[in-house]
């Protein structure tokens, strides 16, 4: 068994980002910042159709320009994840020109002639055309009789839920650099998933995994867009390998709307129905999502009403509608959100109809098992969340009537909605090495998309081996390194930090046990259970004095380092108990009356997470899922022609996000807690979390504020006019 961290050392502490001050002087190296001897550039040509076949490219004007060097139109010797000899939606790429310059290979690709035979194509979600499928990984599940239940009930809240499609528009742009030496490919890339990522470069191309390196020590923000192996990333790969030279291709903001995916849109139907006491009896809840027609993606938006209140009766169904789009991808807190914004907003609804206070509803409704698989839990400590919560919100301040509270013209409201994500675990390897001058190297084939992978790993190690965290270096952002899970799914912590205090537990394990062996240590004879480590200084726990460094073995041994290997592995708790992060969010929102604009005054919120290793960088990530959150519910939204599946807004000016102006007061605390039925370190996940319950809880205010439910976001001014 995995010995836990000692109690009150580095984790746990406020620690600034170890690499920050590489960020904030420009010394961080992004995808696209890796230079190349020979360096070449490439950009696409994407096709301008949603569905059909290329009749003719030409490249005659684009080869004329002496920068460009190559137009490549047939991608023989590349697997891609669609037929070539096809358009399978708008944005695919058809050519690829590499010039001597970005700006030639930019102009170059605008003077290639492509013509095209168009063919039948559905782009819209509510088109007659399109058609419903049942999901293949999201399976319908029912309980009880919900529908006869629905019709039984004394009080019910049925309502239609449709969100918009969100683009990914993370600061750093989809970015590629690729050389091959000889049957060896190495590419610096922006990549969520290290291992996987070097797997899918290997199936493109049918070399073995092992002859593929992929480089990606920083992220500049994916949110999920970068846990794909994306096509531009292949050709990036395929157009090195045609000329033989590095390549680099980087993605225009207009190309990543259809280069890589999104939150797909999608349409819901929740309706519950409960006793007048408020003691919910049923639930229905029906769901479909767009995805592509050529790569299907499932967005699980059905979790959380499964089991997230009592309810004797549930029915629950899904449904994917195949278009001749790009792919949908994970979106922070992918399904989960878009899930929770219809079971939270029928939740309020509920309680409105009921003339229930929300929170008291929610309590009311409180479960003792996982219903969904009849599991107990790990840990629940959502009644916590939405009592310490609401006391530190002041929601007992709260006017129940709609359209009550003024601020001028101004209509103010708050809102509350709760959050639940499961906690992912995985595999995942470690190594470690302590340094004959008494520092430690730590490394694993994780990434760091921004929430602060260095600094926790670096923590969790430094406080293992018992030495202080400026001696320790960790690394990551290698296929070299040890191999690790995609860096998604809020699976990081729990994952990669089992196994960093696994290796690091090893690797003490070792110094002690050589120690207490070693007639010329001064711990020779002791149990090792005997010897404490601190400062990098083994000493006999009874005897202090009694002791030696890790340094002093190694030089008695002649050894220049010791190291350590390991895997980390999940048991079956997950076979045995629901594991789930839980949360409950508040909003405050001001809408003019006159012009329907909705603005944020406050959200706070408070987490059960289990144990918080590093809380300056969870208070950082709780924030930023607010920020998310607030976009999507209020400004976000993509929009498409449907007569060729154009974005018409792929655009930073056009496709609307947050800036600080509409950021206010934005707070979260963390519940004291662990649960080390998950894992080793007692972490639960927090990054998909945070972003779960905000768009439910901001429309929730909305209708107190107004009495309007709004049931589409984004929740825009005609729709409060």
């Amino acid at each position: 068994m995995t010995r836990p961290l000692p109690a009150a050392l580095i984790a746990g502490q406020p620690v600034t980002r170890v690499d920050g001050r590489l960020k904030v002087t420009g010394k961080a190296l992004y995808a696209a910042d890796n230079p190349a001897t020979d360096l070449v550039y490439a950009a696409l040509v994407c096709s301008t159709v949603a569905r059909g076949s290329v009749q003719t490219i030409d490249p005659a004007a684009a080869v004329r320009d002496h920068d460009v060097l190559r137009v490549l139109t047939d991608f023989g010797g590349v697997k891609l994840p669609y037929d070539i000899r096809q358009v399978s939606c708008f944005g695919q790429p058809v050519a690829v020109v590499v010039a001597t310059t970005l700006e030639g290979a930019m102009h170059g690709a605008s003077l290639v002639d492509v013509r095209y035979q168009p063919g039948p194509q559905v782009t819209n979600i509510d088109a007659p055309q399109a058609e419903q499928k049942p999901g293949t990984r999201t399976r319908d599940y029912a309980r009880g009789n919900a529908d006869d239940a629905l019709r039984r009930a004394a009080v019910v809240t049925d309502l239609r839920y449709s969100i918009e499609r969100n683009n990914h528009n993370p600061m750093e742009l989809p970015s590629t650099v690729a050389r091959w030496d000889g049957g060896r490919l190495t590419v610096w890339d922006k990549v969520q998933s290290i291992s996987g990522a070097q797997q899918a470069y290997a199936d493109a191309f049918g070399v073995p995994a092992e002859q593929v390196r992929v480089i990606s020590p920083f992220v500049g923000g994916a949110f999920g867009s970068a846990g794909t192996t994306w096509p531009h990333q292949l050709l990036t790969a395929f157009a090195a390998r045609q000329l033989r030279r590095p390549v680099k291709l980087v993605l225009s903001r207009k190309q990543t709307y259809s280069g890589i995916g999104y939150r797909p849109t999608s349409r819901q139907r929740m309706a519950i129905g409960a006793d007048r006491s408020g003691r919910i009896d049923t639930i229905v809840h029906e769901a479909h999502t767009e995805t592509s027609r050529y790569n299907g993606y499932e967005d699980n938006l059905m979790t959380a009403p499964r089991f997230l209140y009592l309810a004797p009766n549930m029915r629950s169904t899904y449904r994917v509608v195949p278009l001749d789009i790009n792919p949908p991808t994970f979106m922070r807190g992918p399904g989960a959100t878009t899930g929770a914004f219809a079971l939270e907003s029928a939740m309020d609804d509920l309680a409105y109809r009921l003339g229930i206070d929300p929170i008291e509803l929610r309590l009311r409704n409180e479960p003792d098992r996982d219903q969904s698989d009849n599991l107990p839990f790990s840990t629940r400590r959502l009644t916590d969340c939405i009592r310490q919560g609401s006391e530190a919100f002041g929601w007992s301040r709260r006017n129940a009537t709609p359209r009550s509270v003024r601020d001028g013209n101004q209509l103010i409201g708050v809102g509350v909605a709760a959050a639940a994500y499961h906690t992912g675990r995985s595999q995942c390897a470690a190594w470690a090495r302590i340094n004959a001058d008494g520092t430690a190297d730590v490394q694993s084939g994780t990434s760091d998309m921004g929430p602060g992978t260095y600094t926790s790993m670096t923590q969790v190690a430094a406080d293992a081996l018992g030495i202080p965290l400026s001696r320790v270096r960790f690394a990551l952002g290698d296929s070299r390194f040890p191999a690790a899970p995609a860096h998604s799914g809020s699976r990081t912590m729990a994952s990669v930090g089992s196994a960093v205090l696994t290796t690091a537990n090893m690797l003490r394990d070792r110094f002690i046990r050589t120690a207490i062996v070693d007639p010329g240590s001064p711990l020779n004879g002791l149990r090792p259970e005997d010897v404490s480590i601190s400062d990098g200084r083994m000493f006999h726990t009874g005897e202090p004095t009694r002791a030696e460094s890790y340094q002093d073995l190694l030089r008695r041994r002649g050894w220049g380092n010791l190291d350590a290997q390991q895997t980390w592995s999940p048991d079956d708790a997950d076979q045995r108990f629901s594991i789930s992060a839980y949360g409950a969010v508040f909003a405050e929102v001001a809408v003019d009356e006159l012009l329907g604009t909705v603005r944020i005054r406050r959200v706070y919120a408070c987490y059960d997470a289990g144990r918080i290793i590093n809380p300056k960088l969870a208070h950082s990530q709780a924030i930023g899922g607010m920020v998310g959150g607030i976009g999507m519910a209020l400004l976000e939204g993509t929009h498409l022609d449907y007569r060729d599946g154009r974005i018409v807004n792929a655009n930073m000016s056009d496709y609307l996000v947050p800036v600080n102006a509409d950021i206010p007061a934005l707070d979260a605390d963390f519940l004291t807690g662990e649960d080390t039925l998950a894992d080793p370190l007692g972490v639960k996940g927090l990054g998909e979390l945070v972003i779960v319950a905000v768009p439910a809880a901001i429309a929730n205010a909305v209708f107190n504020a107004t009495g309007r439910r709004v049931t589409d976001l984004p929740i825009t001014l005609e729709k409060l006019l």
